[in-house]
Parts: C-alpha cells; structure tokens; sequence
C-alpha cells in the first residue's frame, strides 16, 4: 500500500518515529492491529511460513509507504509478518488518532481507496503467478507487473528492484531456481544483467 501522508501533520496527534534493525519485527502474524504505520526509511516486507517452515513473501514496501492500514478497518487480526528488511524509521500513530485523522481529511479516503485497488490487482497477478507452472513465466508475469508502474517501457530499461531471493520469495520458486531460470532468460535475450542487477 502506498498511503503517503505527511509525518508533520500527525505530530499534533501523538505520531513517533521508531527506529527497527534488520530482521526486527515490526508487527506480526496474529496481533491485532493498534497503530498506523508508515515507513520514513527502509524496506520492510510481509511474509508469512508454509506447513514446510518456508517463508512466503507477500509484498516488500518502502521508504513512503505505509504497512498494513487496511486492517485498521476490520475487527481481524494481521494475517502476516511485517518484518523490517533494512535499517528503518518508522512513524507510528494510534489507530484511535489515524481514523481521527481521516475524519479531519476526507481526501485522503480516495488515496486510500485507490490504494486498496492497486492492492487487489496486485493479488490477481500474484494469483496469475501462482497457477503458472513455468518459472520463466512466474518471473516474466512479476517483472511486467513491476515495469507496468514506469513510464519508459522499451526493452531492458527497467531495474528491476529486487534481489534474485525476493523474487524467488514471491513468485513461490527456490533461490536455485530463480537464479538457474534468471540465467536462462538472458541467454534468451529475455532480460540483461549489467552488474549482477537485472535489467527488463
């Protein structure tokens, strides 16, 4: 989600910032949601475990985005971990002074309502992702929905944002797999790889 909002208009509402070290849990599966959380530097991701132990990723979120807001709305638990990736700073606020907040600013509603609709596209593609057998076209499917958000779309001229390990987390592939099908893409002339970073 990508709810942007200024951390100088919450401080008259209580808002901190808090500092997370990597690996640092920042909520997780299971609690019921009390805060708004917005990230002001880092990354954080939301993963959850398999019956096998592994760890599914779900989403990575950074610096301006805020993690998890929707369940503010629901009496239900958060249905994953959110997990800080990087060193972060993150501005916390009540949930009671959030939806305050929200009542004093009506437009933020339709950010968050375009947000939710973002997120829901999300969950198809990755729905896409998980009934795709081939894992050239698991990772084709996440890169395009990646490179969907930019402007320049011509051949190799997206980075892609991610490390061969969260591509593997989210598309449901092995890391030997990920990198022995990335290998096999740029043979294919699929993508480039210029500095160990892929290029789409």
């Amino acid at each position: 989600m990508n709810l942007v909002v200024d951390e100088i208009i919450f401080t008259p509402s209580g808002a901190q910032i808090e500092d997370y070290e990597v690996k640092s849990l920042i909520f997780a599966e299971g609690a019921k949601p009390q805060y708004y959380y917005q990230i002001v530097e880092g990354e954080v991701k939301l993963s959850n475990y398999g019956e096998d132990g592994k760890e599914i990723i779900q989403d990575i979120l950074e610096e301006g985005q805020s993690i998890g807001e929707f369940m503010l709305f629901m009496d239900k638990t958060y249905p994953v971990n959110a997990i800080a990736m990087t060193p972060c700073k993150i501005l916390k606020i009540s949930k009671f002074s959030f939806l305050e907040f929200l009542d004093k600013h009506p437009e933020v509603y339709a950010t968050m309502t375009s947000n939710l609709s973002s997120a829901m596209y999300f969950k198809f593609v990755m729905g896409q992702v998980i009934s795709s057998q081939s894992p050239a076209a698991k990772l084709i499917i996440l890169m395009d929905y990646l490179k969907s958000f930019q402007s320049d779309h011509r051949p190799f001229s997206f980075k892609i944002p991610l490390t061969r390990q969260q591509m593997a987390s989210l598309t449901g592939l092995c890391v030997e797999t990920a990198i022995r099908t990335i290998k096999n893409m740029e043979k294919e002339n699929i993508i480039k790889i210029r500095n160990r970073k892929i290029f789409y």
